[in-house]
């Protein structure tokens, strides 16, 4: 086992985020030391059960802890209240009780499922993220978010409920579909725009020998955002950059568009729009375009920005006639701004190609 690196979260009762490699044949050593005589229960999904759900299984036996598990399909569009009640009534039948823990092994959707199962069966019981995908680990396994969609909109039921412990194992992402690879590189730039420096440089110049490197970095960052802000009051609204544009694709695609995807194509649309409208105080959209586009990921979108206006309308950061959007005013500077649904209109006209 090599621990790379070891960020600590200080949010409630504080975790660590340990990233490194050899970790999922540890997992039983972490947690027996973290939960005694507790059970274990493992939501993983169809796609992730294959590759790495026996390793966990057999570590966890290892250790003497008892453990049990839940497969669900993969997929977004799994992402909802009846897999939700699933899990519920997976975790009832097993005598699941508030001295035992649930485990997320998979990517976001994963995540999320998990942990918004955890923050509510029995009104909470701890959680440990297993993330395997660059965008679980770089973002959604960090901060305690947990939603399912609705077929409105994304993530309209959901809760914070932070994680006791996070392992990040980095030799998962060898098994990473490129397409899923590239999706967790949106959210990867995405950070490197927001802190700007040295995150964006090693966007900008990719070497896969520096990507333990760069999920740490965006890790760090991460946790200090999340620290000041736990709750989305107000910094923490600034990691929702180029999300309102890509929560309308999401759905304007029936979640067929993965999220990633969609993040790149809403990064583009507020940067472009940010030069056009004026609102850069230098030219931002070129060398965002260009590190998104070096990935392999897109940069427009086929739906039109009255279709993508209506999605936003349900969108869980709008508020009466208004919505927060993250304005990129330079790399590493970005502010936050509530406007009407009318401005909006006329940033999606200015932002799609």
């Amino acid at each position: 086992m090599i621990v790379e690196d070891t960020i600590h979260v200080s949010v409630r009762e504080g975790y660590d985020v340990i990233i490194g490699k050899d970790l999922l044949v540890n997992t039983g050593k972490y947690l027996s030391a973290m939960f005694q005589e507790r059970k274990a229960f493992v939501i993983t999904d169809s796609n992730v059960k294959d590759h790495y759900l026996n390793t966990v299984l057999e570590s966890l036996k290892d250790s003497g802890i008892d453990a049990r598990f839940f497969v669900f399909p993969a997929g977004e569009g799994n992402k909802n209240l009846s897999t939700y009640e699933s899990i519920l009534n997976m975790l009832s039948e097993n005598h699941c009780t508030r001295s035992d823990y649930i485990l997320a092994l998979g990517g976001g959707v994963c995540g999320d499922m998990a942990g918004f199962a955890a923050g509510t069966y029995m009104r909470g019981i701890p959680f440990v993220q297993i993330p395997t995908t660059v965008l679980a680990m770089v973002d959604s396994s960090v901060g305690g978010k947990c939603a399912v969609d609705l077929c409105q909109g994304k993530n309209l039921v959901g809760v914070f409920h932070q994680p006791s412990l996070v392992l990040c194992d980095t030799n998962t992402l060898s098994t990473l579909p490129q397409k899923y690879f590239k999706d967790g590189m949106a959210e990867v730039v995405k950070t490197g725009i927001l802190c700007g420096g040295e995150l964006f440089d090693l966007c900008c110049n990719f070497d896969i020998e520096n990507l333990p490197k760069i999920i740490s970095m965006c890790v760090e960052y991460k946790a200090g955002v999340v620290e000041r802000d736990e709750t989305e009051q107000g910094e923490r609204k600034l990691l929702n950059l180029g999300h309102t544009a890509a929560h309308a694709i999401e759905r304007c695609s029936q979640y067929t568009v993965p999220h990633g995807h969609a993040v790149a194509i809403g990064t583009s649309i507020i940067a472009r729009a940010s030069d056009r409208l004026g609102f850069s105080s230098t030219p931002i959209s070129d060398d965002i375009l260009s590190v998104l586009s070096s990935f392999g990921l897109p940069t427009s979108t086929e739906y039109s920005p009255e279709e993508l206006l209506l999605a936003s309308r349900m969108d869980k950061k709008s508020q009466g006639n208004e919505i927060s959007v993250i304005i990129p005013e330079k790399i590493g500077h970005c502010v936050i701004r509530s406007i009407d649904f009318d401005v909006l209109s006329t940033i999606y006209e200015a932002g799609i190609s």
